[in-house]
């Protein structure tokens, strides 16, 4: 078991109080009160405790202990991944009933804000004990095979990152192509005699480079993509601009050849920052003209927009260094957070969901596979799975000026939306003719919901409804029978108050409700899409649970056996 760490006590002399019975006991609750407070106040002085492991042994990694031995994997998964990136969480072995984990967040500051904030907490009434992990002491504690049988972080399905039994968490893959437009021309040149040139390229720059000069016959530009390091992609680019200026000497092109980048539109608003300003800094410190063509040219089946660099060749591979360096941050951080999510639906294919780039252009899939996610059904993250999903009904309140984005150009959008999703979407009539808000309304199982919502906040943030780096956060409206509405309050509020901690969702079941005409109530969710999610799939496993319990109360009512006549 690893030992509680040794305490450095150091406070002003205070007079000797006299004897009293109950000094010591006093003392000793002081004591252990600041184990988890970190301070305490004793006899009018205040006492602070400093980790016994020195500042600079202070590593990522941190022991949590106390944990609910019932807590299920995303409950886990959720609070630890508020105060940063966790790259591993492992189990130990240990004789208590509590469950103990090992967690290494990306650095230190996420650490000792986890530390600070966790230490303490309180998890469905159990106190949460956190401790730095000196390197030494990480290297005599490998993670330790789960007991069979065990409730909660027991016997599981196969090992899922993120989560007590899991093995190293893998980083996400920086794989991310560089896609590049070039005029049909040029093509040739590129290639070279016999495939001469684009051999000796790939050879030079330890790249994969494919030109797909089939696609879109007749048209001006061929797209080509570059497989390789972040290094390799910039200096293949840099030959390949260098190749196109030479050919176009030699054939006497006079236009300019300016470098085009094709970027998934979901990092574009990052790329160019708010207000513009990640955008200028690059044109600004690379001395180039960028340009990004228009969302109107977007479809859903073609979610790539162009950036186009003009300056000397120089400058242009200077922009493609930073512009690439920007879009590889931001599909890193998405696969993160989504990897911490992919477990809420078992079976979810996050490749199907569009909303990151294809694996056709080299991107990796998230790291939970569709038959590991399946394959841990048997362990669901908030109680027993129906094996058909029911259909749901969500009330999405968006902005009352995207309303158009939403439905497109004669509908358009909408219909796409709906097909993609596998799910019914409308729009509700404004309210009044000052509304602010319109309510979509969304009707499909779990996944067709998670596609659904997932492209309307991504619509929202493309359209710069809200700015680059501001969060789409918005209300859903569900709705529960007014019988159920108890449980998901709980008792005091004590349920809707830890979905709220550990979803980050704000959850409102509003007082005096009147039941409509179908004895239902409505349960507000507002958040940004994970958390919003998260509560949804919460809520509804409680309304499972619910009628689960429902059923079988009637089963149990109808197998009474009738009493024996005499």
């Amino acid at each position: 078991r690893f030992p509680l760490p040794s305490l450095n006590l150091s406070w002003p002399a205070a007079p000797r109080p006299s004897p009293r019975p109950s000094s010591s006991s006093v003392s000793v609750c002081a004591i252990f009160s600041f184990i988890s407070a970190g301070k305490v106040e004793l006899h009018g002085k205040l006492i602070e405790v400093e980790h016994s492991v020195p500042k600079r042994q202070r590593s990522r990694k941190l022991q949590i202990r106390n944990i609910p031995p019932h807590l299920q994997w995303e409950v886990l998964d959720s609070l630890l991944a508020q105060y940063g990136t966790v790259e591993n969480c492992e189990q130990v072995n240990t004789d208590t009933e509590t469950a103990v984990v090992n967690v290494t967040y990306g650095n230190k500051d996420q650490a000792r804000q986890a530390i600070e904030k966790l230490n303490g907490f309180q998890l469905e009434n159990y106190s949460l004990k956190v401790a730095y992990i000196p390197d030494e002491m990480a290297a005599q504690q490998p993670p330790q095979q789960h007991p069979q049988g065990r409730r909660g972080f027991g016997q599981r399905g196969p090992p899922r990152q993120g989560s007590p039994g899991a093995t190293t968490r893998q980083k996400p893959q920086s794989d991310v192509p560089l896609r590049m437009l070039v005029p049909t021309q040029f093509v040739g040149a590129i290639i070279g005699k016999e495939g001469a040139t684009i051999r000796n390229i790939t050879k030079q720059t330890q790249s994969k480079i494919d030109i797909h000069r089939k696609e879109n016959a007749g048209a001006a530009e061929k797209p080509i993509t570059i497989h390789s390091t972040p290094e390799g992609c910039s200096t293949a680019c840099k030959i390949i601009m260098e190749i196109m200026q030479k050919e176009a000497q030699d054939t006497k092109f006079t236009e300019e050849i300016p470098l085009k980048i094709l970027a998934h539109n979901n990092f574009v608003g990052r790329l160019i920052g708010k207000e513009g300003r990640n955008l200028k800094k690059i044109e600004q410190d690379t001395d180039t003209k960028i340009t990004i063509s228009p969302l109107q040219d977007l479809t859903l089946y073609n979610p790539e927009r162009t950036i186009t660099v003009k300056g000397s060749i120089e400058t242009c591979a200077k922009a493609e260094e930073e512009i690439m360096k920007k879009i590889r941050e931001s599909y890193e951080n998405d696969i993160a957070a989504m990897n911490l999510q992919a477990h809420l639906i078992p079976g979810l294919n996050l490749n199907a969901l569009g909303l990151f780039p294809p694996s056709s252009s080299g991107i990796p899939p998230p790291a939970v596979s569709v038959a590991s996610a399946a394959a841990a059904a048997s362990y669901p993250p908030f109680g027993v799975r129906e094996q058909q999903p029911e259909s749901e009904t969500v009330h999405l309140f968006i902005p009352a000026l995207a309303v158009g984005a939403i439905i497109g150009k004669q509908g358009q959008h909408i219909k796409q939306l709906s097909r993609f999703a596998g799910a019914s979407i409308k729009i509700a009539p404004a309210e009044g003719p000052d509304a602010k808000l319109r309510m979509v309304i969304i009707t499909g199982p779990p996944e067709a919901q998670f596609k659904a919502q997932g492209r309307i906040y991504g619509k929202l943030k493309e359209e710069n409804f809200f700015g680059p780096k501001e969060e789409v956060k918005l209300e859903a409206h569900i709705k529960v029978p007014s019988y159920a509405a108890g449980r998901v309050i709980g008792k005091g509020g004590k349920t809707v108050n830890e979905l709220q901690n550990l979803t980050s969702a704000e959850v409102v079941v509003p007082r005096d409700q009147t039941p409509d005409e179908n004895d239902q109530v409505v349960v507000k969710i507002t958040g940004h899409f994970y958390a919003c999610q998260l509560a949804q799939r919460k809520i509804q496993e409680i309304l499972a649970q619910v009628r689960r319990q429902q059923q079988q109360q009637k089963t149990l009512q109808s197998g009474q056996p009738q009493p024996r006549r005499k």
